[in-house]
């Protein structure tokens, strides 16, 4: 499960609203994996101080507002709804939400934050306060933003949101001379790094990678999702190797971001080698570092670094990010970094 953040309440902020919205967010974060490219969205149906729960389903099943208005059943009439995301309010696979919540009888609808997509963009909200319905929008924002982040940069740039990862000894070091890197981390770091290619949509390699260590690049261990992330190769993959099938692309990483996204890739995982590594980071195309550090140190210069390329040239260009977490996973640490630019501010608009 994505852990669900968590702010101190805004001053104008109704305790039952933020408790409400906090119970939506957690719902959302069990579907975190199973509704691309739909957001996963969660919502509950506050009913005489009873709740009533709902997450989005799958691509082609009712989205989260409808499933908690389904629990609620009678119950919905004159209740609050509160959903992460903005109701939608066009007819795609399912009908709109917007819809399912005046036939409920809903008093009162309780939004996160407002939909980027260009078929909602505050229009769920406009038709829900025609039809008399009373909306509060920002409840939770940030922490929604935060849990949506790869749904919302695809809906604002059509690109996906990448999240490069890297595995290396304390020096920086992410294979021998020889080329050979298994295993650099512990069983622990692994296992969370299929954790990530879970949430992932697409996870992204070199050719180079696929010639050296043959990677599957599947999901395997304890969470294995529904389906298989896209397996995308830059270059030409050998006919045999275990890769296969993949798409093998080539062109500049903006250029593979804005294919992957137009295929409905919402997040996209680098997982090497250290030139594609370098391209993406040069480019300035990585929402977050993940770096996995091995108590371990080649101890000298000829082992391959994390980056092959030209870096900064002098102190004053060095690339510097904010730091996230620190977490331990056996003998490893986990580093999340995220780069130094200030994210988008939530899709909030004053209650």
């Amino acid at each position: 499960m994505t852990p669900v953040p968590t702010r101190s309440p805004g001053p104008g902020d109704r305790d039952e609203d933020i408790e409400a919205m906090r119970r939506a967010l957690a719902l959302a974060a069990t579907v975190r994996t199973r509704t691309a490219p739909n957001p996963w969205v969660g919502a509950v149906v506050l009913s005489e101080g009873r709740a009533y729960d709902g997450a989005t389903e799958p691509p082609g099943g009712p989205h989260a507002e409808a499933v908690a208005i389904g629990a609620a059943g009678a119950a919905a009439k004159g209740a609050t709804l509160y959903t992460t995301l903005e109701p939608c309010v066009h007819h795609g696979r399912t009908p709109p939400c917007t819809s399912a919540i005046v036939e409920a009888g809903l008093s009162r609808v309780v939004v996160g934050i407002l939909d980027p997509d260009p078929q909602v963009a505050g229009r769920g909200v406009e038709e829900l306060r025609r039809c008399g319905i009373e909306v509060t929008v920002g409840v939770g924002a940030e922490e929604v933003a935060e849990l949506l982040a790869p749904y919302l940069k695809h809906r604002r740039t059509g690109r996906p949101w990448v999240v490069l990862k890297l595995a290396a000894t304390l020096d920086g070091r992410i294979a021998a001379p020889d080329g050979t890197s298994r295993w650099i981390t512990g069983a622990e770091a692994r296992a969370d790094a299929h954790r990530l290619r879970v949430a992932s949509d697409a996870i992204v390699v070199g050719a180079g990678t696929v010639r050296a260590d043959d990677p599957a690049l599947t999901v395997r261990g304890d969470v294995v999702p529904e389906h298989q992330p896209l397996r995308v190769v830059l270059g030409e993959a050998p006919a045999e190797a275990k890769v296969h099938p993949a798409l093998e692309m080539t062109g500049e990483p903006a250029a593979v971001l804005d294919e992957l996204g137009a295929k409905g890739v919402l997040q996209v995982l680098i997982e090497g080698g250290a030139r594609v590594a370098h391209a993406f980071h040069a480019g300035r195309m990585v929402d977050r570092y993940v770096v996995y550090l091995a108590p371990a140190l080649f101890g000298g210069d000829d082992a391959r670094p994390m980056f092959a390329g030209p870096g900064a040239p002098s102190i004053d260009g060095v690339w510097r990010g904010r730091l996230l977490s620190v977490t331990r996973l056996g003998d490893d640490l986990r580093v999340e970094v995220a780069p130094p630019e200030a994210d988008p501010g939530p899709e909030s608009e004053a209650a």
